[in-house]
């Protein structure tokens, strides 16, 4: 199906992300719901779509829907102590399957003040995260040469999230800079981009450059984790 080409977020897509927040209510949602689709939902599509193709066209193991990429605008507030209806934020994954739950991911993220890329493994399953250091410790020189290319265009580990003491069968490990990964509980790398980037194409060919730049990492980490979820798989029922 023909679909208009990626050109852009609309000029009105921070400041609508940005009233929402102050205006966390569903009847002001509703009356300006064609603000949301025209400047930040359509916009989204389109991008999403034409990064799909592109990445095909390259024949890069990535792929991204309307469908199963996007996250949702509404919350939801089953489980959170905080119960505003609404994110004040844009984003999509880009993965193997094109599904949210796979591994290996690009990550896109609009919200004003706050826009970034990602790329890397989140949330791993405990098995997972541990061969993935082992791994690391194993053949820290190979992954310093897959993190490279991401690290020269200024991506970077998040450690917000940070384990506070070496978790347990590392004890024997004594670098810092070693440490510090080891003690990552989500193996991503980020980086922050100008609003100026929702203008025009500058936004697909950031994603473009940043899944070139990331598949040496994310071929390293399928090798070591997609035979942990393969020997899982074969121990169910």
């Amino acid at each position: 199906m023909n679909h208009a080409p990626y050109s852009g977020f609309g000029d009105k897509a921070l400041p609508f992300l940005k009233a929402l927040g102050f205006h966390q209510d569903r009847t002001w949602f509703h009356e300006n719901r064609e603000l949301f689709v025209k400047h930040l939902d359509e916009p989204r599509g389109r991008l999403i779509d034409d990064l799909a193709a592109r990445l095909a066209a390259e024949d890069i193991p990535l792929t991204c829907s309307r469908k199963t990429s996007t996250f949702r605008i509404n919350r939801d507030v089953r489980f959170t102590k905080e119960k505003h209806p609404y994110n004040t934020h844009v984003s999509a994954v880009i993965t193997r399957s094109g599904t949210k739950k796979d591994q290996g991911l690009l990550y896109f993220h609009v919200s004003p003040g706050d826009c970034f890329l990602s790329t890397g493994f989140y949330n791993m399953e405990p098995d997972e995260l541990r061969a993935f250091r082992e791994a690391i410790v194993a053949r820290k020189d190979q992954f310093d040469a897959a993190i490279k290319p991401l690290t020269d265009l200024g991506y970077g580990f998040a450690d917000e999230n940070s384990l506070k003491r070496t978790p347990r069968g590392f004890e024997h490990i004594s670098d810092p800079a070693l440490l510090s990964l080891l003690r990552l509980r989500h193996l991503t790398l980020s980086h922050r981009f100008a609003e100026e980037r929702l203008s025009g194409t500058a936004l697909l060919e950031d994603l473009l450059e940043l899944a070139r730049a990331a598949m040496p990492f994310l071929n390293l980490g399928w090798r070591v984790i997609d035979p942990v979820r393969a020997a899982r798989a074969e121990k169910l029922p």
